[in-house]
């Protein structure tokens, strides 16, 4: 399964622990917004290229 973090802040280490439990079996990507210069129509591209989206 391939699953799209989304960062809207800097992760907390419960958030980090999360992705991290996700990323052993399965495909893991995460975006972080808060870093800026995100494009946007491929993050739009990656969200519907993922089985789930997860906001944080």
């Amino acid at each position: 399964m391939k699953v799209l973090h989304i960062l809207k802040e800097k992760p907390s280490a419960t958030v980090e622990r999360i992705i991290a439990l996700h990323a052993e079996e399965n495909e893991v990507e995460t975006v972080k917004l808060y870093e800026g210069g995100v494009d946007y129509e491929d993050l739009l591209q990656r969200i519907f290229s993922c089985d789930r989206v997860i906001s944080w």
